[in-house]
């Protein structure tokens, strides 16, 4: 039977060769002082969810430590985590002593992918977390994109997107980082000429725009024949305009835009999907009366 999940990405990293040619020793077992252990310094994980790793702490309390982590000895006689970082903070919160690990030999670069590949293939990092690891591995182990996808069993075309994001503006990735975006609306953005990406990033907050609404709002400025033909931005008219806006989203819920003409005059632009939606505008407007 194929393999899934992690081992398909270590036998990315390791080829195909003899288990226990590529790891040397495999899985030499040993109870470890938790001092003796350090955090990865090439880790791609930069968030660690505080009530979570309490709620773990809590567990080993009551049960131990069910799984080993994974590590290699280093040259200083300290032990560099490979994978189990999670498990390591919360049995120094519980205060253990000893830590049960397999120790592994491996050189650097594969130290760093298998930290990347392990928390891939659990989902434990956001997006921006692991480009920044890909982008780690390509400048210090000078890999190709094609290299990349191999070692970390992800597609070219994924390896590609990944490291696109790191092209964003700092606010976009930091909304992605936090999780108030999907990768798919950060896609979405990055196609977005760069001086209205910021300008789609809040849109999609504020409205909570789908992927797809991201995507054809993205469209909607390529397709604009001219600068003055794209959506009207709200900071160049004065504040009593948004203040209209903000009073009114509540009602419609739904993209709401003035658009104002040079001579003063102007209209305001309610959006709705369909007819349900305008049941649903005059069934607020009846509890508001």
């Amino acid at each position: 039977m194929k393999q899934k999940g992690l081992g398909r990405g270590l036998d990315a990293i390791f080829g195909s060769d003899p288990i226990d040619a590529r790891l040397k020793p495999m899985s030499q077992m040993a109870e470890i002082a938790i001092g003796d252990i350090i955090p990865n310094p090439t880790q791609p994980r930069t968030q660690f969810d505080e009530e979570a790793l309490d709620e773990l702490a809590d567990s080993i309390r009551q049960l131990g430590v069910i799984q080993p982590v994974t590590v290699k000895k280093a040259a200083d006689g300290k032990y560099v985590i490979i994978s189990g970082e999670r498990r390591w903070r919360a049995a120094q919160r519980a205060d253990l002593e000893t830590l049960p690990a397999y120790i592994r030999e491996v050189d650097d670069e594969n130290l760093h992918a298998m930290a990347l590949v392990e928390n891939i293939q659990r989902q434990d990092l956001n997006a921006i977390e692991i480009a920044l690891g890909m982008q780690r591995l390509i400048d210090e182990c000078h890999l190709t994109q094609d290299a990349l996808s191999e070692k970390v069993g992800k597609k070219r075309s994924s390896v590609s997107n990944y490291l696109r994001l790191l092209k964003l503006p700092d606010e976009v990735q930091l909304a992605l980082k936090e999780g108030l975006i999907s990768m798919g609306h950060a896609k979405a953005i990055a196609g977005a000429p760069a001086e209205e990406q910021l300008r789609v990033l809040k849109r999609c907050v504020k409205k909570e725009l789908s992927v797809r609404q991201a995507e054809e709002l993205v469209r909607s400025l390529a397709e604009a024949p001219a600068k003055g033909a794209t959506a009207a931005e709200d900071e160049e008219y004065p504040e009593s305009y948004s203040r209209l806006v903000e009073l009114l989203e509540p009602c419609f819920s739904q993209e709401i835009a003035i658009k104002r003409s040079k001579n003063g005059g102007g209209r305001i632009v309610i959006g709705f999907n369909d007819d349900k939606d305008i049941e649903r505008f005059i069934e607020r407007f009846t509890k508001r009366s």
